[in-house]
């Protein structure tokens, strides 16, 4: 069944995203679909993934909430394709925290951005929410690009992100793994990831 939810307030049909009439059995344009769910269990877990997706949509998105676990304030989520480690990828961000607005870049990067979470010296329960588009993503004849928006409320301070990057390569997208390299650290308890599927 299609997904209903809504972003910042504003429904996914606005973005034509939204369902549109079809059967069930026959998604119709703009549907997503459940691929898969995790969530993390006690003790944590180091690394986040999706294996063996399934080569019928025409983009993938990621929405998850995220914590690292290890002794700091934040600590920087990345995504790697298809387990390419290799410096095959690039990214950029715009970030803001109410006050001062900055962007960097990565270039021949290992693996590119995607949330910048809340670790365990901020506090207590405090996650980050994300969503990750990945667009034409068995399309052998170009490379892959993503963009995502996140970002997170400290009660009082936060900041709010748009990343995008590529990778570069021409192979679909098979696996996706989301990972803390800082530490490396593990993901805490209850951060949660689900990927979808959009024909």
């Amino acid at each position: 069944m299609p997904v209903l939810a809504t972003f910042g307030g504003t429904s996914l049909r606005n973005f034509g995203l939204g369902a549109s009439s079809g059967s069930p059995s026959f998604p119709a344009i703009g549907d997503f679909e459940s691929i898969s769910t995790v969530t993390v269990g006690a003790g944590g877990q180091s690394s986040i993934e999706f294996t063996s997706i399934p080569q019928t949509y025409k983009h993938l998105q990621i929405r998850g909430i995220a914590r690292a676990a290890n002794a700091d304030n934040f600590n920087d989520m990345r995504v790697r394709f298809n387990s390419d480690s290799g410096s095959n990828y690039a990214a950029h961000q715009m970030y803001g925290d109410g006050a001062t607005p900055q962007s960097s870049n990565e270039t021949s990067a290992t693996n590119m951005f995607f949330i910048y979470s809340p670790a365990a010296s901020s506090g207590a329960s405090i996650f980050s929410p994300g969503i990750m588009d990945i667009l034409d993503y068995t399309d052998t004849n170009k490379y892959k690009t993503q963009k995502s928006i996140h970002g997170s409320d400290r009660n009082g301070s936060g900041y709010s992100i748009l990343r995008s990057g590529h990778w570069r390569s021409f192979s679909a997208i098979t696996s996706i793994t989301l990972f803390y390299p800082v530490g490396p650290s593990n993901f805490a308890q209850y951060s949660s990831f689900a990927l979808y599927g959009l024909n």
